[in-house]
């Protein structure tokens, strides 16, 4: 679904004396993450971070493989850089889950990439291109690696991904994640500690905990659970937001939900992926949960936070999907009255169970329940914006809107993109909006004056 971005850091006028990197990323908060840790390792060995290719001496790109259309998007800008590194000469390293998934391979496809390095072999980078062979980095770690927090360079002055833990133990039979981010390894609650802490310090008022499997978190040297986690980082002065993502609704118990209700820091906000109301499509899925039980958990966080706001991932089209398979996920999404989704015409991706398996539900068949699903969810979407009308709602403003710069652009508690007008300067501040009308995808409002 489209939701208004915003402007990131002001382009910089490069330094000739000094190399020049330029990133691409692809893919999910995790990928984002990524990226942040590898401009600043690159940063801290003398590089600097470049506005586009042209400029460059190295080109990275961080791939996703969860759908077939991200990686389309990877080999499509690869063929454009072909042509641009002719002129320009650069050099291109490829890493992220494409680069896990293919490895050597990469270079037989597109002879013009110098280096393929997974996602656990990103402190090497430095190194790796000193090099002028081209060379495949994929090894694994058994256990977290810790990159230096301090070195990272990040997007955001006031929001803050923190990943705390790597890789997924599920294996969802559609799912590529066990096999491009490994097993699940957990980072010490330490080292999480330190790192949210220092930030609150520099001024962060958000911090955003990441996981592919988050809910299923143990620290490695107490054992203790998300929810203590949730706890001691609540205690932490200065923020104001805490969020964490993605959950595993297998995973997700009544202990976590009670941190969420009873620390106010932890946004009433929760990305909770439920991906078929069908019950026999979530056994084919192995998602280790029935609808009735998916059900019983929103009823729980709902019961402990009324106001509550759910989000959630769906697919359509998977192997074996019926018409009334479909008509029971539009139910879902009736009961639970999603405030956003995430969703997707299914597309097998290599090594997972289902890729093995007859896709047989045709393209039309998806691009129609695609198009129905979305469809009743931006009714939804609407019902539940009308509500907030005449409301006055915090706003971590995040700068000027891409669509629209004469106004600001945040999100509210809720993670709804905000839309509004300010006479005064309010980039990276929390601040108070009264809405004054309501999209599908955005609120739209003006500044309280007396908020800042």
């Amino acid at each position: 679904m489209d939701e208004m971005e915003v402007i990131g850091n002001q382009k910089e006028k490069p330094d000739s004396t000094r190399p020049t990197f330029f990133i691409h990323t692809f893919g999910c908060q995790m990928n984002e993450s990524d990226s942040e840790h590898i401009a600043g390792l690159l940063t801290s060995y003398g590089w600097q971070k470049g506005n586009c290719p042209e400029e460059s001496n190295l080109v990275i790109i961080n791939t996703c493989a969860v759908r077939a259309k991200s990686v389309d998007k990877f080999f499509s800008l690869l063929g454009r850089l072909k042509e641009i590194k002719k002129k320009r000469g650069f050099k291109i390293a490829v890493v992220g889950c494409v680069a896990q998934l293919e490895g050597e391979e990469l270079f037989k496809l597109q002879p013009h990439i110098d280096y393929v390095i997974g996602p656990d072999n990103y402190l090497e980078l430095p190194k790796i291109i000193d090099h002028k062979e081209k060379i495949t980095s994929t090894t694994w770690s058994g256990h977290w690696r810790e990159h230096p927090y301090s070195l990272i360079r990040r997007e955001s002055q006031v929001s803050a991904y923190v990943p705390i833990m790597e890789g997924c133990n599920n294996f969802c039979t559609y799912c590529i994640v066990p096999f491009v981010r490994g097993r699940e390894k957990y980072r010490p609650a330490r080292f999480i500690l330190e790192e949210i802490k220092a930030l609150a310090d520099r001024g962060f008022l958000e911090v955003q905990l990441l996981g592919q499997s988050i809910t299923s978190y143990r620290d490695p040297e107490s054992n203790q659970s998300l929810a203590d986690l949730l706890r001691q980082v609540a205690q932490i002065n200065n923020l104001k937001w805490i969020r964490f993502i993605t959950s595993h609704p297998k995973n997700l118990t009544r202990e976590i939900a009670q941190a969420m209700a009873e620390e106010k820091k932890i946004c009433r906000q929760l990305h909770l992926p439920v991906q078929a109301g069908s019950n026999s499509i979530l056994k084919r899925m192995n998602r280790g949960y029935t609808r009735e039980e998916y059900l019983e958990k929103i009823a729980m966080l709902k019961e402990l936070m009324p106001e509550i706001s759910l989000s959630t991932d769906i697919i359509v089209g998977f192997p074996g999907e019926s018409e009334k398979d479909f008509e029971d996920t539009l139910r879902l999404l009736e009961e639970v009255r999603f405030t956003n989704i995430f969703s997707f015409r299914y597309s097998p991706r290599p090594l997972t169970a289902a890729s093995q398996w007859p896709d047989d539900v045709p393209f039309e068949v998806k691009r129609r329940r695609l198009i129905e699903l979305q469809s009743l969810q931006k009714k939804i979407q609407l019902e539940i914006n009308a509500n907030f009308a005449g409301r006055i709602i915090d706003v971590l403003c995040l700068g000027r809107s891409q669509k629209t710069p004469h106004l600001y652009c945040g999100r509210n508690e809720a993670h709804q993109v905000v839309n509004f007008s300010s006479s005064l300067e309010v980039t990276n501040k929390m601040v108070k909006v009264k809405i004054t009308s309501f999209g599908p995808y955005s609120l739209h409002g003006e500044i309280v004056p007396e908020s800042i």
